[in-house]
């Protein structure tokens, strides 16, 4: 099956795709003042790249609303504009707030990625809206699935837009030392998009099938230098912070007051040659990343929830991506939290320092190398710890490439001020991935394969697995296995099962009626299978059907039906009652739905569904979310979580509630108030979050942030609320240029 594959992938990989006619830049003469009057001469002279085609609601027609593209550049900056034309001159203009790093369909704005070594694999994206609210990010994996785009990181570049009647117009300058790219460059790839709120499309500089991604790699242009670049200056960034901090445990009965805290570090980040980065941190501190929005958890596994934090961002997917969602040799997220053995609850692990190298070492290798160390938490009986990743990444034919990875956690011991290594307790797992992407885009896989390494080798510490993805404009094909062993143990990864073989085929077709409110629609058939020792142990048949509107809605629903085969006791309202015996099973059906409304109206909401038999008994759920947009200042939003569990005696009922209100407040480009509240019926506990942010220098940062938890085990009987801990954070941080 493996040979097949390869020599699949290896014919796939030849397919050619022919790019859009290349956009020709030329040396900007005068000086450009960005502030949304395009009235320099280098802008008169420049080429207009305004031949924009949709790719929402067709893929096929040209534009509705004109979009004009101007580039040139200087010795430091990258320059471009943009003149987005509108169908009526009084269209108000839509945006979720002032907030940097702004998503969705629901707003009005100018994007691009730029893939400066031409790889259509991994490139910068840059984004401004009417309002010049900036955004930036990284693409990975070729753009081909919605998480391949990370907003999290962050860089300097400036825009300016300005609102004029029948169109908006933005202006901006990118540091040619924020990017990275080979000196002597005369060609890179880029694509603009532009969001149309007043008519809904979604249109592109380079045509790019409805099937896929708007910021996919697969489809671009070629960016054409009128002289070779010169060698980027070295760009090193210097991000000191300053926090102080008050927090009370009212659970730990050893803390009679209040703590104070005090804390001093930083971060650098250093360009190493034209393409390499090395992000340096002492004593990181992360009270100001948002926190974790929560989730009714009915399932018997362990929940992902992404990385948030900066400095695990830049080429994340170096080290992120190898295996599978069930197999992932490593997560970023197990350093610097540890799990408490004896109350099973997460908990801050302090980090000493870390160092992180990552990028191109040419148009065909990558490499990534992280080491961390952990301090060592006395109370849950965790020693310090070192981490280790080594990464390493070559491309192959057209879009593919195979990759090799080595994850270390390595205990230390420190105590008595002499460092040394404790040689019995250690984790260690070495990965290899070949992963697919034809040209054309339509073809996509991956096979893996891990194997860790221990002193006494055992049967069953590995994983491996395959995917094989066809996606056409009508038909979606998958098929995908995974295998993963009994001993397999990724202790800085993310497995949450092990000892299973399984496979997942899907098939789905899509339709494109002439119609004036549905753009698309079709069903989907899926089957997932799970074995232990060629024993069934749990199965999914799925039959679900889509419609896509034209403008913006979405509705799905689906008639499943499962079989789980329990492994070890289980409680399905997971509330601590009578559990369901090892050793049984179910097969349970259900009905489900998901609606999403044009979310470009002040009002928008979405709500989904989830009716039928659970495992012995019945569930009814309804998650729903309302947001209210206060345009351009902020936005109100609730998110409504409800399950009704019906089990036979002696098991438990249960009535299940997770209500998240959040008020966004943003009062100008730099000064944020967020407030987001979180109640969980199912850990009995109520979480406040309030983070006001004053961005008084670009990417340099004045946080107060205060978070409080609250138990609601009597809430029931006098209405009262258990303090549980609360904090209160001041933090500075600057981003200094040398």
């Amino acid at each position: 099956m493996i040979r097949l594959f390869f020599t699949l992938s290896f014919l796939i990989s030849l397919n050619l795709y022919a790019q859009s006619q290349a956009y020709y830049i030329k040396k900007s003469v005068h000086k450009i003042s960005l502030d949304g009057i395009l009235d320099e001469q280098d802008w008169l002279k420049a080429q207009v790249l305004d031949s924009f085609i949709q790719q929402f609601p067709t893929d096929s027609l040209p534009a509705l609303s004109g979009t004009e593209i101007r580039l040139t550049y200087d010795e430091q900056f990258l320059y471009f504009s943009g003149k987005m034309y509108t169908q009526r001159p009084d269209h108000t203009y839509v945006t979720p707030s002032l907030r940097r790093d702004f998503r969705g369909a629901a707003n009005d704005a100018l994007v691009f990625n730029i893939d400066t070594f031409l790889d259509n694999t991994n490139a910068f994206q840059f984004g401004v809206n009417p309002f010049g609210v900036q955004r930036e990010g990284l693409i990975a994996n070729g753009g081909s699935q919605g998480d391949d785009l990370s907003l999290s990181w962050d860089n300097k570049w400036q825009v300016e837009a300005r609102q004029y009647e029948g169109y908006w117009i933005a202006e901006g300058a990118i540091p040619f030392k924020s990017l990275r790219y080979n000196e002597g460059s005369e060609k890179w790839n880029i694509k603009f998009y532009r969001i149309d709120s007043e008519t809904g499309e979604r249109t592109v500089s380079v045509p790019t099938p409805q099937n896929f991604r708007i910021f996919s790699l697969a489809f671009m242009s070629e960016l054409v230098w009128d002289r070779p670049l010169k060698k980027p200056t070295t760009n090193v960034a210097l991000i000191p912070f300053v926090a102080s901090g008050l927090s009370r445990d009212f659970e730990d009965t050893e803390q009679t007051g209040t703590k104070r805290d005090l804390s001093v570090g930083g971060d650098a980040k250093i360009g190493i040659g034209p393409s390499l980065n090395l992000d340096l941190t002492i004593n990181p501190d992360f009270s100001q990343v948002e926190v974790d929005q929560q989730v009714t958890n009915l399932d018997r596994f362990e929940i992902f929830f992404p990385e948030r934090r900066q400095f695990f961002l830049e080429n994340a997917d170096l080290f992120a991506e190898f295996g599978h969602p069930l197999a992932r040799p490593f997560f970023s997220r197990r350093i610097g939290v540890a799990i408490d053995s004896s109350t099973g609850q997460n908990v801050q692990n302090k980090i000493h320092f870390g160092a992180r190298l990552s990028g191109k070492l040419d148009n065909n290798w990558r490499i990534g190398l992280l080491n961390m160390q952990a301090a060592e938490e006395k109370e849950i009986n965790l020693p310090s710890t070192n981490y280790t990743v080594a990464a390493i990444q070559r491309k192959i034919f057209g879009r593919s490439n195979v990759g090799a990875i080595f994850v270390n956690r390595q205990a230390v011991e420190d105590s008595t001020g002499e460092f040394s290594l404790d040689n019995d307790n250690y984790s260690r797992i070495i990965g290899v991935d070949y992963n697919l992407a034809s040209m054309d885009n339509k073809w996509i896989g991956k096979v893996f394969y891990q194997q860790e390494l221990e002193a006494d080798q055992k049967d069953g510490n590995f994983a491996h697995g395959a995917f094989l993805v066809y996606d056409s404009k009508t038909w979606t094909f998958v098929w995908a296995h995974v295998m993963v062993g009994d001993e397999y143990d990724a202790e800085v990864g993310f497995a949450p099962r092990r000892d299973f073989f399984r496979i997942n085929p899907e098939l789905g077709y899509n339709f494109f009626p002439n119609s004036s409110w549905i753009n698309q629609h079709g069903p989907n058939l899926e089957v997932e299978y799970f074995w232990k020792n060629g024993d069934k142990t749990d199965h999914l048949y799925s039959a679900s059907y889509d419609i896509q509107f034209k403008n913006t809605a979405s509705f799905g629903a689906s008639i499943n039906q499962r079989f789980t085969l329990l492994f070890n006791p289980f409680d399905p309202t997971r509330t601590g009652g009578e559990e369901l015996p090892a050793q049984t099973s179910y097969t349970y059906s259900s009905f489900e739905f998901g609606y999403e409304s044009d979310f470009r109206k002040r009002v928008g909401y979405s709500l989904e569904g989830y009716f039928g038999e659970f495992f012995n008994g019945r569930r009814y759920n309804l998650n729903s979310e309302l947001n209210i947009r206060f345009q351009p200042y902020g936005a109100l939003s609730l998110n409504v979580n409800y399950n009704k569990i019906e089990l036979p005696h002696p098991y438990n009922d249960a009535d299940l509630f997770l209500v998240g209100p959040r008020f966004d407040l943003t009062m100008t480009r730099s000064l944020f108030l967020t407030t987001f509240l979180q109640y969980n019926s199912q850990i009995e506990n109520v979480n406040i979050n309030t983070r006001l942010q004053w961005r008084f220098k670009p990417v340099s940062d004045i946080f107060l942030v205060y978070t409080d938890n609250y138990g609601t085990e009597e809430l029931s009987d006098n209405l009262n609320f258990k303090a549980k801990n609360r904090a209160l954070v001041f933090k500075v941080t600057y981003w200094l240029n040398i």
